[in-house]
């Protein structure tokens, strides 16, 4: 882990996001067949023909390396906290394959130099995605917000067993204990569905 920089803190007071039910069409539902650019050297990936559990976590957009954040995304509900979001999962990645993933992906609707830039700068031990036409929202529903002009993909999480979405985590807060919330969920009944 040395060379990595530190994981950023999040801000206290950072403003909750609410349920707003934007995701509850989503339990049950059969994955698009969309083939998504990824950091993989094999290029783009269909997560809809993976065999087994898959957990996909979205989140809004990271900042480039030297970017500060501006104020006004610290106000957005749920905004704050991509980049502990992703390390998390890179942190756990190990427990997560014990527990019967077999692959973990990060998605965002932001462009590919984003994803590489944070999967190599973090060391990610995983692919992201990187869904910048939004095929991926528009076909599943998901919910977005509104950033600068672009649309970008709310912060949500997903597990996914040969295509069918089986469990979804929405909203999500604080990001960085999304992913002990999906190993929570993994040694209670995640392991049995």
């Amino acid at each position: 882990m040395s060379g990595r920089p530190p994981t950023p803190i999040l801000p206290d007071n950072l403003p909750i996001p609410i349920d707003d039910g934007a995701c509850a069409h989503l339990t049950g539902t059969t994955l698009p067949s969309i083939a998504i650019p990824s950091t993989a050297s094999s290029g783009p990936i269909d997560l809809s023909v993976l065999k087994g559990l898959v957990i996909i976590f979205c989140f809004p957009r990271t900042g480039a390396q030297d970017e500060v954040v501006p104020r006004e995304w610290d106000l957005i509900p749920g905004a704050r906290g991509c980049t502990p979001h992703a390390c998390s999962f890179g942190e756990t990645s190990t427990e997560l394959h014990r527990l019967g993933v077999q692959h973990i992906f990060g998605y965002s609707t932001q462009e590919m130099y984003f994803q590489k830039e944070l999967k190599e700068m973090r060391g990610l031990p995983y692919e992201l995605l990187s869904d910048e036409g939004l095929d991926w929202v528009m076909a599943l529903g998901l919910p977005t917000l509104e950033w600068q002009g672009r649309k970008l993909v709310k912060r949500l999480a997903l597990a996914v067993r040969d295509g069918k979405v089986v469990k979804t985590w929405y909203p999500i807060f604080p990001p960085n204990k999304n992913a002990q919330e999906v190993i929570a969920w993994l040694k209670d009944e995640g392991s049995e569905e």
